[in-house]
């Protein structure tokens, strides 16, 4: 007994929206991006989903691209959070949105 495909896309769904609605709603960078994270991953999951439904291995090595720019996201975004928060103390979005360089 398998598990139907619109399960895994209605999973996929959910797990979309509470990453976009924690983008818009939150203020912690960190938080924000663990909301980024957690899109990414529901759309993987979308594609991993139609890939196996249309027997096709092009759903997975989308899955690796994006895990792949997802990291490089992390990494940078982590690096640029560490410094804010090493020179200001202090970390939310309304504040670095008032820094000028």
């Amino acid at each position: 007994m398998t598990v139907p495909d619109a399960w895994y896309l209605g999973l996929s769904a959910v797990l979309f929206a509470i990453g976009i609605v924690g983008v818009i709603v939150r203020r912690n960078p960190l938080v924000i991006f663990m909301s980024i994270e957690l899109a990414l991953n529901a759309a993987n999951l979308a594609l991993v989903t139609f890939g196996a439904r249309l027997g096709s291995p092009d759903g997975q090595a989308l899955v690796f691209f994006v895990m792949a720019v997802a990291a490089a996201e992390v990494g940078v975004g982590l690096a640029i959070i560490v410094v804010i928060f090493r020179s200001r103390h202090r970390l939310s979005v309304d504040d670095l949105s008032l820094m000028r360089w």
